[in-house]
């Protein structure tokens, strides 16, 4: 962890977590799920890992645009990671992969700031792969009208399992993530809301099984795929925030009920980009992160 005078910063980020239904009748206990909010920062570049496990190289994207802080704190806890050994036909190998980060500030006492790693991601969606499940007719969620009406904006991570002719035997909401901050009672309404519309919709959904690889024979295959909801022109304002601080809530981590969790899978479902369909069980994993990310 790092502690940084990152307050300014911080303090000015909080504005950009707009609340749900922010009359006065609501605003204490809006004020008090804001004092749970994180203040979360995304960052994006590419790793390079040895044959052995260790980090050989390090890119992050946009890179003048950080505070020398940031980078700084990123690139020397990064630098000690280690990882599982990539194999290919039983040798280890060198590798590389897209890398996204979350990074979380949370205010301390003396009016400072401790910066953490919370999430890290290594997942990158081939459209035309043939070796694992990609997208089929997967049709966005409408904006639910509540949610619309109240200002909720988050994403849910769906995990879908996916059926032998590409159709979805069964779906949950993993997790919903709200970027707005609102009174508790409200924020579980919306998550609720957006869950339900994202779930609706991913019934109907279909998508491409393999039909190479070692994945090819299953009887079926589990996948996430995040669904965002945003308003107006947020999801087109990723150049304008990167680097920023901005309001993230968390939401409760649901167990997949047709699957057994992997001891070592790293958190990092906050963070899958958008338009991707993800394999939970593939046999291509790839990076697979053996350094707790609270370390550092």
């Amino acid at each position: 962890m790092m502690r940084s005078p990152l307050f300014l910063a911080l303090a000015l980020a909080a504005g950009c977590g707009a609340p749900l239904l922010a009359a006065d009748a609501n605003a204490q206990t809006a004020r008090a799920v804001r004092a749970t909010a994180e203040m979360s920062m995304v960052l994006t570049g590419r790793i390079e890992v040895t044959p052995e496990g260790a980090v050989s190289a390090l890119v992050l994207d946009q890179k003048p645009a950080l505070a020398p802080s940031i980078a700084s704190f990123v690139e020397g806890t990064i630098g000690g990671w280690r990882f599982e050994p990539m194999l290919r036909d039983g040798k280890a190998v060198a590798a590389q992969a897209p890398l996204r980060v979350r990074l979380r500030g949370t205010s301390m006492a003396d009016g400072g700031y401790e910066v953490s790693m919370t999430s890290v991601d290594f997942s990158d969606y081939d459209p035309k792969a043939t070796d694992s499940v990609t997208r089929g007719r997967v049709t966005p969620p409408r904006y639910p009208e509540e949610a619309y009406r109240n200002g909720g904006q988050g994403e849910v991570l769906l995990a879908v399992k996916v059926a032998r002719d590409g159709t979805v035997a069964d779906v949950i909401a993993e997790q919903v993530n709200m970027t707005v901050v609102g009174p508790e009672r409200v924020m579980a309404k919306m998550r609720d809301i957006l869950a339900k519309a994202s779930i609706s919709s991913a019934r109907s959904w279909t998508f491409n099984p393999p039909t190479t690889g070692e994945d090819s024979s299953r009887d079926s295959w589990t996948v996430r795929v995040p669904v965002n909801f945003a308003l107006g022109n947020d999801r087109n304002a990723g150049l304008e925030r990167y680097g920023r601080w901005r309001a993230f809530i968390p939401g409760p981590r649901q167990a997949v009920p047709w699957r057994k969790a992997d001891p070592i899978e790293q958190a990092g479902g906050d963070l899958l980009p958008e338009g991707g369909v993800y394999m939970v069980d593939g046999a291509k994993r790839g990076l697979r992160l053996l350094t707790p990310l609270q370390q550092g």
